[in-house]
C-alpha cells in the first residue's frame, strides 16, 4: 500500500512528525507558502469582485513538483500546516497547487503541541479545510496589498521614491509620533513631598519612613505641596513637633498568579527580561515549538505549544500534569483547591486554541539546558516558568498601615487626629505561593507594591522621636517612550495587528527608517513625522486607531463565518479609495534652524535620499552642502569630523576640513570643499580614518610608469602596490623583492584573483566562448523562420480558477467546484473536472517596469 503524505510548513517540522508517525507516512516540507500575489499592481482585479491573480513563488516550482510527484503516489493527503488563518491558508494554496488525484482523499489536521500524542490524535481526528479561515486571510492579503500600494503611490509623489505605506504600519508609526510630540509639548510640573524618619523613643537603632498625606484632617493632593516656600512652611511647624501612632491596620494581602503566556505577553515580557526584540523572541519560539533534540530516546521534541495565539486556555492534561508536579516539587500547600481558570481579553481571541505552554511540565529547564543554545534555554525558561506559577496559589504578604499623628500638640484623645499626618507602609511575604517560581516584570514608570518592606513593630498611642524630616523637590515626568514590549501591548490594547503580525509591524518600521531605536526605545525619524503628518491628514480615517481595530474585529467574523470576505474588503476599499483620491500633491521638506556652514547664506533642511536622512542647503544647486546628521535630545547635529570620537583630519589633497559622509558602501571622510576637491579617506570598523596610501618613491617594476604606494591590508599589515592599479596589479609584501624582480618569472605565475578580479576573468571567458554570429542563415534558420510564419500551439498550462466567494465545505473532503480559469507557472496535465476550494485566482497580468511591491501590512 502506497504511503500517507503529510504536508507542513518547515523541514525542523517534518523531521519531527516523520519521527512520530513512523512507517507508512511520508512527510514533506514546502518551507512556508507556496503561491503569494506577484509584485504588480495587476495582482488584484477589482472590477471583478478583487479576483486575487495568485502565483507560484519564485523558487518554489521544484517544491511544487515534488509535492506534486509524491500526492500521486500517496493513498492520503494530510495537510498539518500551522493551527491558524495562515497555516490554514498555505494548506489550501498547496492543494490547489499540486493537482492531487481525484481519489486521493485529502485531510487537514492540526495540533498545537509536536508530541507523540498530539500529532497521533489530529491524524486520528482529520477534517476539511476550513474556508472561513482562508477567506480571512485572503481578505486581509487583499486589504494590505490595496491599501499598501495606494499609500506608497502618495508618498512617492509626495516625500521620496521607494518608501512604502501599510494599513497597520502607518498605525504604529503613529503611535511612536505621537508619543514623541507627548514629550516634547510636556511642560513639567514642580511639587513637593515630606518624608519624615522616625524611631522608637526606647529603641531607637532603626529609624522607618512615614509620608504625609493628611493636614488638618484633609488628604493631600500631588500638588499640595506646590513649591520650596510651602515645603519650607511645614518643615518650620514640624521641627519641634510631637509624634505618636494614630492607628495601626494590620491584613493578609493576596497576589494571584499571572496567567500563562499569549503572544504579545510573551513578547512583552521577553523584551523586560531578556531584551529580545518581538522579532526575535518568534524565532526561538518558532525553533522550540518545531522541536529541538534533547537526546535519549525522544530524539527532537516539540518543547513548546503553538506560540501565535491569544488564547489563555489550558488543557485539562496539562493542568493536572501542572498540579501534580508543584505538588511533588514544592509542596500541597502550593497548589490552589481548584486549578486556576483565566479569561481571554484580547479581542477576537480564538478560544479553541491554546496559551503558551511548556509540552511536558515535568521537563525542568535545568534537566535539558545543555542541549539548546543559550537564546533557546533562555526562552524556555521563561516560558516554563511562567506556566509553572500560572497554576500555582496566590503568595500571601502580612501588610501593615501605620498612621502617625504629629503637631505642636497633639490631641489628649487618641481618636482626634492631629494637625499632620504621616503614614508608613510595610510588606512582609508571608506565603510565596507562585512568587516561589516567578515574578512578573515591570515597565517603567510602574512599582512592585507589594515589593517587601519591613516596619518596626509599633503600638497605638505609642510616641515617637523624629530622626530626620525631609522635604524632597520633584517633577512630573513626560510618558516614556515606547520600547518594543509597551509598543505591543498598546498595539493589544488598541485592538490591533494579531498574534501572527505584532513581531513583523515592529521590525518593519525599524527596517523603513521611519522609526529609530536607541537604547531600546523607539524614536520617531524626520522622515516618519513626515510620512505620518501626511497620511494623517489625506487618510485619517485608514490610520485611525478604531477604524483599524473595527477592521480586525470583522475579518474575526470572517473567520468564524458570520461575514462575507468580499463584503468586507470592498467596504473598506471604498473608504480608503475616497481618501486616496483626494490626497494632495505637493512635496515639502523640512526647513531646520540651523545656517549652512559652506555659505553661511542658505539654511539646513532635512532631506531623504536612498541611503536615509540627511542635511542639504536650501540654496542648493548654488550650494551643494551635505551631511549626515544625528540627533542629540531632538536637536539635529552634523556629522562632521568635529562630531566624530577622532583627532581632526586633514584632507590628504588639499590639506583642508573632512566629514563624514554615508555612500553606498557605508561611511566615510569626504573634502569639504566637494566638488573642487574631491579628497576622501576610508573609515575603518571603528569609525576611525584609515591613513591614506604612503608615497614611496620606488618606480613599480612591472608597468614602470607609477610609483609604488605603501598600504594597509584587512589584517593590518602593510603591503606595496602600484599606484596604476588596477591597470597594473603589481603588489609585494617587502621592498627588498622590488630589486628581484623578473617579468619571465612573473609572467609564469598564475594572476592574482580578488573577488572582482575572478568575476571579470570569468566575464571575458565567457565572452571569448561564445561563438560569432555568421552573416551567412543556415539552413536550420530558415526552417525556423519559415516555421514562424505559423503560430506555434501553446504548451497545456494548469488553469484552475476558484469562486470569489467561495462557500465552506460540510463534512466533505474538499471544497465545491467553482470555475476552472486559475494560472499558476507549474505546468501539468489538466484534470477533467479541477478541483475548487475557493478564493478566485486567475492567470497574472504581465509585470510593470514601473510596478514595485511596497506595501507592507
Amino acid at each position: 500500500m502506497s504511503d500517507k503524505l503529510v504536508i507542513v510548513e518547515s523541514p525542523a517540522k517534518a523531521k519531527t512528525i516523520e519521527k512520530y508517525l513512523g512507517k507508512g507516512y511520508t512527510v514533506i516540507a514546502s518551507i512556508g507558502h507556496v503561491r503569494d500575489l506577484p509584485k504588480q499592481e495587476s495582482a488584484i482585479d477589482i472590477a471583478n469582485d478583487y479576483l486575487p491573480n495568485y502565483i507560484v513563488m519564485p523558487g518554489k516550482e521544484r517544491v511544487i513538483s515534488d509535492l506534486r510527484a509524491a500526492a500521486r503516489k500517496a493513498s492520503a493527503v494530510y495537510m498539518a500546516t500551522d493551527p491558524d488563518r495562515e497555516g490554514e491558508a498555505i494548506a489550501w494554496h498547496i492543494v490547489e497547487s499540486i493537482s492531487v488525484p481525484r481519489k486521493t482523499p485529502i485531510h487537514r489536521v492540526t495540533f498545537t503541541e509536536i508530541t507523540p500524542n498530539a500529532v497521533r490524535a489530529a491524524m486520528e481526528h482529520p477534517r476539511s479545510i476550513d474556508m472561513d479561515l482562508v477567506n480571512a486571510q485572503q481578505a486581509r492579503r487583499i486589504v494590505d496589498r490595496l491599501v499598501g500600494y495606494g499609500l506608497s503611490r502618495v508618498l512617492w509623489n509626495r516625500v521620496r521614491r521607494g518608501l512604502s505605506g501599510g494599513r497597520v504600519q502607518s498605525v504604529a508609526v503613529r503611535l511612536v509620533v505621537e508619543r514623541e510630540r507627548e514629550i516634547q509639548a510636556f511642560v513639567k510640573q514642580e511639587y513637593w513631598s515630606i518624608e519624615a524618619d522616625l524611631l522608637k523613643q526606647k529603641d531607637k537603632a532603626t529609624p522607618f519612613r512615614g509620608n504625609l498625606i493628611e493636614v488638618d484632617g484633609k488628604k493631600i493632593e500631588k500638588f499640595y505641596v506646590a513649591d520650596e516656600a510651602h515645603a519650607g512652611r511645614i518643615v518650620a511647624d514640624l521641627q519641634h513637633a510631637q509624634w505618636r501612632v494614630q492607628s495601626i491596620e494590620r491584613k493578609d494581602k493576596k497576589r494571584n498568579a499571572p496567567p500563562p503566556f499569549i503572544t504579545s505577553t510573551l513578547q512583552q515580557e521577553a523584551s523586560r527580561k531578556l531584551g529580545f526584540s518581538a522579532k526575535k523572541t518568534m524565532m526561538v519560539a518558532q525553533q522550540l515549538y518545531e522541536g529541538i533534540d534533547i537526546g535519549g530516546s525522544e530524539g527532537a521534541v516539540g518543547l513548546i505549544t503553538y506560540m501565535r495565539t491569544d488564547s489563555v486556555n489550558v488543557a485539562k492534561d496539562a493542568q493536572d500534569e501542572a498540579r501534580a508536579y508543584i505538588s511533588a516539587t514544592y509542596g500541597a500547600d502550593a497548589i490552589p483547591t481548584k486549578p486556576n481558570t483565566y479569561t481571554t481579553k484580547a479581542k477576537g481571541a480564538q478560544e479553541a486554541h491554546e496559551a503558551i505552554r511548556p509540552t511536558l511540565a515535568a521537563r525542568n529547564p535545568s534537566d535539558i539546558r545543555g542541549k539548546m543554545n543559550h537564546d533557546q534555554a533562555r526562552l524556555y525558561d521563561l516560558i516554563w516558568k511562567r506556566f509553572i506559577a500560572s497554576q500555582m496559589a496566590p503568595a500571601v504578604f502580612d501588610s501593615q498601615t501605620v498612621d502617625i499623628a504629629a503637631g505642636t500638640v497633639l490631641p489628649a484623645d487618641q481618636a482626634t487626629k492631629g494637625p499632620y499626618t504621616f503614614r508608613a507602609t510595610g510588606s512582609v511575604l508571608k506565603v510565596p505561593g507562585f512568587l516561589a517560581v516567578y515574578n512578573v516584570g515591570l515597565d517603567d514608570g510602574e512599582e512592585d507594591e507589594d515589593k517587601e518592606r519591613r516596619l518596626t513593630v509599633l503600638a497605638i498611642a505609642e510616641a515617637l522621636a523624629l530622626h530626620l524630616l525631609s522635604p524632597l523637590q520633584h517633577f512630573t515626568e513626560p510618558p516614556p517612550r515606547y520600547s518594543d514590549a509597551t509598543l505591543i501591548k498598546e498595539l493589544e490594547r488598541l485592538g490591533i495587528g494579531r498574534p501572527s503580525t505584532y513581531s513583523t509591524i515592529t521590525a518593519t518600521i525599524v527596517d523603513r527608517k521611519y522609526v529609530e531605536v536607541a537604547a531600546g526605545r523607539y524614536i520617531p525619524t524626520t522622515l516618519g513625522e513626515k510620512v505620518n503628518d501626511l497620511l494623517v491628514e489625506d487618510f485619517d480615517k485608514i490610520v485611525d486607531y478604531p477604524y483599524t481595530s473595527l477592521l480586525e474585529d470583522r475579518l474575526d467574523l470572517v473567520a468564524e463565518g458570520h461575514e462575507k470576505w468580499l463584503a468586507v474588503v470592498d467596504e473598506y476599499y471604498k473608504v480608503f479609495l475616497v481618501a486616496l483620491e483626494h490626497a494632495r500633491k505637493e512635496r515639502v521638506d523640512t526647513v531646520t534652524a540651523l545656517p549652512c556652514p559652506k555659505c553661511d547664506a542658505g539654511m539646513l533642511m532635512v532631506k531623504f535620499g536612498s541611503q536615509g536622512e540627511f542635511v542639504g542647503c536650501t540654496r542648493y544647486p548654488d550650494c551643494s552642502f551635505t551631511s549626515d546628521f544625528v540627533r542629540t535630545d531632538g536637536a539635529i547635529v552634523l556629522k562632521t569630523i568635529d562630531t566624530a570620537p577622532m583627532p581632526d583630519v586633514e584632507c590628504p589633497t588639499c590639506k583642508g576640513p573632512m566629514m563624514v559622509r554615508r555612500g553606498r558602501f557605508g561611511n566615510f571622510l569626504a573634502c569639504m570643499g566637494y566638488p573642487s576637491c574631491k579628497g576622501t579617506l576610508r573609515l575603518d570598523k571603528t569609525g576611525k580614518p584609515v591613513a591614506p596610501p604612503e608615497p614611496t618613491g620606488i618606480t613599480c617594476p612591472k608597468c614602470s610608469a607609477h610609483e609604488l604606494l605603501k598600504r594597509k591590508g584587512a589584517f593590518g599589515r602593510p603591503f606595496y602596490g602600484c599606484s596604476g592599479y588596477p591597470n597594473c596589479d603589481y603588489i609585494v609584501n617587502d621592498l627588498a623583492e622590488v630589486a628581484t624582480y623578473d617579468p619571465a618569472v612573473e609572467a609564469a605565475k598564475p594572476p592574482r584573483r580578488g573577488a572582482a578580479a575572478a568575476r571579470a576573468s570569468a566575464a571575458r571567458n565567457a565572452a571569448a566562448a561564445k561563438p560569432k554570429r555568421s552573416t551567412a542563415t543556415p539552413k536550420s534558420a530558415k526552417s525556423t523562420k519559415r516555421a514562424a510564419a505559423t503560430p506555434a500551439k501553446k504548451p497545456a498550462t494548469k488553469r484552475t480558477s476558484t469562486s470569489a466567494t467561495p462557500a465552506k465545505s460540510a463534512g466533505t473532503k474538499r471544497a465545491s467546484v467553482a470555475s476552472t480559469k486559475t494560472s499558476t507557472s507549474v505546468r501539468t496535465k489538466k484534470s477533467a473536472t479541477p478541483r475548487a476550494v475557493a478564493p478566485a485566482v486567475r492567470k497574472t497580468a504581465a509585470t510593470s517596469p514601473r510596478s514595485v511591491d511596497r506595501e507592507v501590512e
